[in-house]
């Protein structure tokens, strides 16, 4: 793993587990506070709601107590007065599942609004579906004075069994128990909404806390990809910088042998030359011949002699005189010249001036460029396309300078050749040296013709210019 990856890595992962940390503690907060909240608002509402029943007992008491707070009367009178107060709480009630219900201590209905078929039945030994024995339930309550009871009981709105919660009374001179009660479900249904609010809420700030997590990590891989393009263009235009001064270091070094070559060695080699020819005249010239010494001399002469051309033509190889001197114009037409005399392909050289294209002398740079594009490319010609002929054009334009080289070989892969990291080599040195110009470099390949074209615009970018002679 890199520098910048474990860099990266360091300012995400603390990031993420701090944004994870405060979104969970986010959660746990808010659910304990949904409980507390929950539990509160149940207490209360279940507060409100026995107040409210015990005030609805206190009306019915209220309503039947002209009858029950009356003095004792005959049991006839008494009788009366009790239907007289059970069809005065009959006539009460308060919603569709409101209402009032009576039963004597032992557990048989007296009145009931919702259920008349419950109407003088003993119910003492009636059991919800989880075995609890219902009326006997609210009479112990009402036997101690009244108070509040959970039960089951089936809600006359729907028709089926739900909780509920009453609160009861005893009228003792008559042997009754009075009360009422509320079904619990729309005490549950209000909570649950409540609850489902809550939820909303924490989930709503959860995804809050994460749209602000994402966006943040955006804003964090936005900021490493801008560092990383620009540590990227940074390092790629020191890589070319490099390049260029590998390069021009190069052609430094092949200039200064090429003239140690053609200055030191050459000259010696003629020196050479000459004084072995003096003394091949001195043996011709001499009264006494002596043919094993001549013969040996002639041949060491012409040893000499292609050894002499050997060095020049390394010399030149290396860096042409006629390149500095004569510009890129003449060396190309020396180096077409020199491939045509050799005999293994012909070449020819033309070099074309746009009436408007300026006749100044191209920079160096593109001269060395060019010309060594030129190089590999007929070398490659010569040992690889199988072809016999091949043309130079070195055109020149306001705009650029552009050289092309076609033979008619028997092409190649162009693709597959860049592809490869075993050949190609001449391919992308020739590409890397004209990315360092700003240039360009099209090939086209079919069977029979093959067309390299190599292109720098004019007058060269600062930049460049200025890489060049920071290099020279």
């Amino acid at each position: 793993m890199n520098l910048k990856a474990k860099i990266f890595l360091l300012a995400i992962v603390p990031f993420a587990v701090a944004i994870g940390g405060i979104e969970y503690g986010v959660r746990q907060q808010a659910t304990t506070l949904a409980e507390s909240q929950h539990a509160t608002m149940q207490a209360a509402y279940m507060s409100s709601k026995e107040i409210e029943l015990r005030h609805y007992v206190e009306l019915a008491q209220s309503a039947i107590a002209p009858y029950y707070d009356v003095p004792p009367g005959t049991p006839r009178e008494e009788a009366e007065r009790q239907k007289l107060a059970l069809d005065a709480l009959q006539q009460l009630d308060f919603g569709t599942d409101g209402y009032f219900f009576v039963y004597t201590m032992h557990g048989t209905s007296l009145m009931h609004p919702r259920q008349p078929d419950l109407v003088g039945r003993d119910l003492w030994t009636m059991r919800d579906p989880a075995g609890e024995l219902t009326i006997q339930q609210l009479i112990r309550e009402a036997s101690r004075g009244g108070g509040y009871v959970r039960y089951v009981w089936r809600r006359p709105s729907t028709g089926q069994l739900a909780p509920k919660l009453g609160y009861v009374v005893p009228l003792e001179r008559w042997g009754w128990m009075i009360g009422t009660g509320i079904y619990l479900e729309d005490v549950e249904t209000t909570l649950a909404r409540i609850d489902e609010r809550a939820s909303a809420n924490i989930d709503r700030t959860v995804m809050w806390i994460g749209a602000i997590a994402l966006a943040a990590l955006a804003v964090i891989a936005a900021c490493a990809a801008v560092l990383n393009i620009s540590e990227h263009r940074s390092a790629d235009a020191k890589l070319k910088r490099l390049a260029r001064q590998v390069v021009d270091s190069q052609e430094q070094e092949r200039a200064r042998l090429s003239r140690e070559l053609h200055d030191g060695i050459s000259q010696m080699l003629v020196s050479v030359k000459l004084l072995l020819e003096s003394a091949l005249a001195r043996f011709e010239r001499g009264e006494t011949r002596v043919p094993a010494a001549e013969a040996a001399l002639a041949t060491g002469l012409g040893r000499l002699s292609g050894t002499l051309r050997e060095v020049r033509r390394i010399s030149h190889a290396l860096r042409p005189a006629m390149l500095d001197d004569l510009g890129l114009a003449a060396a190309l037409e020396q180096l077409a010249r020199e491939l045509d005399e050799q005999g293994a392909i012909e070449v020819r050289f033309e070099s074309v001036t746009a009436r408007s294209g300026a006749r100044a002398a191209l920079p160096d740079p593109v001269n060395t460029v060019f010309f060594r594009i030129a190089q590999e490319a007929l070398t490659n010609i010569v040992q690889h396309s199988k072809a016999t002929r091949a043309a130079l054009t070195l055109e020149l334009a306001p705009g650029g300078v552009t050289l092309t080289i076609a033979d008619n070989g028997e092409g190649f892969d162009v693709d597959a050749a860049l592809a490869d990291l075993r050949g190609g080599v001449g391919l992308r040195n020739m590409r890397e040296r004209l990315d360092a110009l700003g240039g360009t470099l099209e090939i086209e390949s079919q069977i029979g013709r093959t067309v390299i074209a190599a292109t720098v615009p004019l007058p060269l970018a600062a930049p460049t210019m200025q890489g060049f002679s920071d290099d020279l």
